[in-house]
């Protein structure tokens, strides 16, 4: 607990939001092309393959995005469309490729979430 005297001799100070998507530059969503589409495997208790892509941004940042759902069909020089969106499993990801906009194609015979995979109603 503070004292009174404490308090006066040091200040609270408010924190300090720190923005962890600065590649984003406080934009929604960026447009990129892709450099570089390959796998990882997560950290240690979780074993499926993650499919990530190498991205250069409109802005001239290099970012490396998980790509979501079964199945995508990105390759070198593809555009996409990227939002924030950490992937907890697999270290340095912090941003997502938005399914079902320019080159990147939705996810085929989705039934549950399909407002994250772009994909129309069956």
């Amino acid at each position: 607990m503070s004292t009174l005297t404490k308090l006066l001799k040091n200040i609270r100070k408010p924190k300090i939001k720190r923005n962890r998507k600065k590649a984003l530059q406080k934009c929604p969503q960026k447009f990129g092309i892709c450099i570089r589409v390959y796998t990882t495997t997560p950290k240690k208790p979780n074993s499926g393959i993650r499919k990530i892509a190498k991205i250069r941004l409109s802005n001239s940042k290099s970012i490396i995005a998980n790509i979501p759902g079964i199945g995508h069909n990105l390759q070198e020089h593809s555009c996409v469309l990227i939002r924030g969106g950490r992937v907890r499993d697999v270290p340095g990801v912090q941003y997502r490729v938005i399914r079902g906009v320019y080159d990147c194609k939705p996810v085929e015979l989705r039934r549950s979430s399909r407002s994250k995979y772009s994909v129309k109603r069956l």
